[in-house]
């Protein structure tokens, strides 16, 4: 087709600034959480005292701040955490896994009085149900980020905007607007809105504040209003930031003013979609501080995310940046609309 073209992605390790500059490449603030993933054909539950048997369950690293930080640090990014937790079992085997797939968690949150967030995961194919106990990971403010954290970081990305949007939206435009004033650069996930407001009160200003929008389809059409891609795009671009917006299995759109491309994604055999669109957000902001142009970085993003579906769990199949970049090849990138 007339435009289409491979992205010819050749790095293969992340641009690292000089010793002297920032400690962090990417600060993530978002959520913390395990996720106790269930998968099978029939997942429905049957009250009245009922058994089911499902395929598997499995307790993993859940929340969309804690995949997408995992699938970061396993591209080469030097990453931090800010999330907050429960002092319980839940919250000691999160920090765990995080050291484990070294993501600095020091600025990590800890709420004695309240225990860990935790997520239940019904999988069936690539459609999931999700019930979620918030605990401590709904009561991250804006003053539990250290400025001194923001000051060591190239890019601030916000994960879950709208699960944490009581407690960190209040100061989360001022606190954007700070990282920016240092030298980085920032990024929104919003997710799903529970509440189903989607974008009242403190949204407007953090968007002004953000650089990158990193909504899904259906995300980004209740936020804009819109129900057309092309109308989704323009509302959303309107307040002066770059907008990736993920298609799940057909791919992804990037836009920034003039600048529009759609990525096909590589094929794959999906096995679980389970945070995908995180280590989507992952692949695209390695990308980004890579020094790859957009439309490579937005390669890299659906790379990621399509070799993260061929395991169980949210990092079970994230790749690392060799992998990612020979998997990234196999993208078709090309003008849009």
């Amino acid at each position: 087709m007339t435009g289409e073209r491979p992205v010819a992605v050749t790095r293969s390790a992340p641009a690292r600034p000089p010793a002297a500059g920032p400690a962090f490449d990417l600060i993530v603030i978002g959520d913390c959480n395990p996720d106790v993933l269930v998968l099978g054909d029939d997942l429905t539950p049957a009250f009245g005292q009922q058994e089911k048997l499902v395929a598997s369950m499995s307790l993993v690293v859940g929340g969309s701040g804690s995949i997408m930080a995992v699938a970061a640090a396993r591209l080469g990014l030097r990453v931090a955490l800010v999330a907050a937790i429960g002092d319980d079992a839940a919250g000691h085997f999160m920090l765990a896994e995080l050291a484990r797939a070294d993501v600095a968690t020091d600025a990590m949150v800890v709420r004695a009085d309240l225990p860990t967030g935790m997520t239940v995961a019904l999988s069936r194919g690539d459609d999931r149900a999700i019930l979620t106990a918030t605990g401590a990971m709904g009561e991250l403010t804006a003053a539990d980020v250290p400025a001194e954290l923001l000051s060591r970081a190239r890019h601030v990305h916000v994960s879950s905007y709208f699960l944490l949007e009581r407690s960190l939206g209040p100061g989360l435009a001022a606190l954007l607007s700070a990282a920016r004033a240092a030298g980085a650069s920032t990024s929104l996930d919003t997710n799903w809105d529970p509440g189903g407001t989607w974008g009242q009160d403190f949204f407007p200003d953090v968007l002004a504040q953000t650089d990158l929008l990193l909504p899904n389809e259906a995300e980004a059409q209740r936020i804009s209003g819109a129900t057309t891609l092309p109308e989704v795009i323009s509302a959303l671009t309107k307040a002066g930031g770059a907008v990736a917006v993920k298609l799940g299995a057909s791919g992804a759109l990037y836009a920034d003013g003039p600048q529009r491309c759609r990525a096909t994604p590589p094929p794959v055999s999906p096995v679980d979609a389970t945070g995908a669109g995180d280590c989507f957000d992952a692949g695209v902001l390695a990308g980004r501080l890579n020094g790859l142009e957009p439309p490579d970085a937005l390669a890299l993003g659906c790379a990621v995310g399509a070799a993260s579906t061929q395991a169980i769990g949210g990092t079970g199949g994230s790749p690392d940046l060799t992998a990612a970049l020979a998997l990234a090849s196999k993208v078709i990138v090309r003008p849009w609309p």
